[in-house]
């Protein structure tokens, strides 16, 4: 198996080009978009224009495992084992997803024994921009920044565990947010500057966290951006 062999997978649909390996066992194939996909080279065989068979599949996957166990020639320089894999895919981009839509989530952690139980908050992104984000809570004037990061597409981020203790510190909170693109164009969208008052009463009523379309489980939900038509502001 070489460079610009044309391969496919074994346990799976799909296949693509050749484009390189990363140590002895991993293979990165090049799907028709451009995409360079990590897998096993026991677990892909090089086909032709004119064999497609399940005969020559299997031999040639034996002929990738012998090589995988082979030892290397004194000419070839070893490549070492532990080789980190760099491949990232791309988020994938939804139908409907190019206004935009954010959530301040808060999903108690035991729903059973909500009397005890503690809270996670999570910032949801619904839309198939990047997030620059930065969520701070504050009393009076005064602002701290309790998490800040760059959310994905069409993903939530968790922010932080709190228990009821600390309820009054998350009571007023705001969100910042800056949306793009990467590696392509895209319509801008103005930036999100949305003061929250949580209302900690609610973490104490069962009918506040409902069924909702991010989690598992019931969350206390509030729309931060919809549609970009920004529901919460200063």
């Amino acid at each position: 198996m070489k460079i610009g062999d044309q391969v496919r997978f074994l346990n799976e649909i799909g296949g693509g080009r050749v484009a390189g390996f990363q140590g002895k066992n991993i293979v990165l194939v090049e799907d028709e978009d451009g995409f360079q996909v990590p897998m096993l080279t026991t677990e892909v065989v090089v086909v032709g224009d004119e064999d497609y068979g399940t005969g020559h599949m299997v031999e040639v996957k034996s002929q990738s495992a012998q090589s995988a166990h082979s030892p290397q020639s004194s000419d070839e320089e070893p490549e070492p084992e532990d080789k980190p894999i760099t491949f990232k895919a791309k988020p994938v981009e939804r139908k409907g997803g190019e206004r935009l839509s954010a959530y301040l989530a808060f999903v108690p952690m035991d729903m059973k024994e909500l009397t005890q139980t503690r809270f996670e908050s999570y910032l949801v992104n619904d839309s198939n921009y990047y997030m620059l984000y930065v969520y701070m809570t504050g009393e009076n004037n005064a602002w701290t920044v309790r998490a800040e990061g760059e959310l994905e597409p069409n993903t939530k981020e968790f922010l932080e565990e709190f228990g009821r203790e600390d309820l009054n510190g998350v009571e007023h909170c705001c969100v910042q947010i800056i949306a793009y693109k990467r590696d392509k164009t895209f319509l801008l969208k103005p930036t999100v500057n949305a003061q929250i008052n949580v209302d900690t009463v609610k973490f104490y009523k069962l009918h506040a966290f409902r069924e909702n379309d991010f989690f598992e489980q019931p969350a206390l939900i509030y729309t931060i951006i919809e549609n970009d038509v920004q529901k919460i502001k200063l």
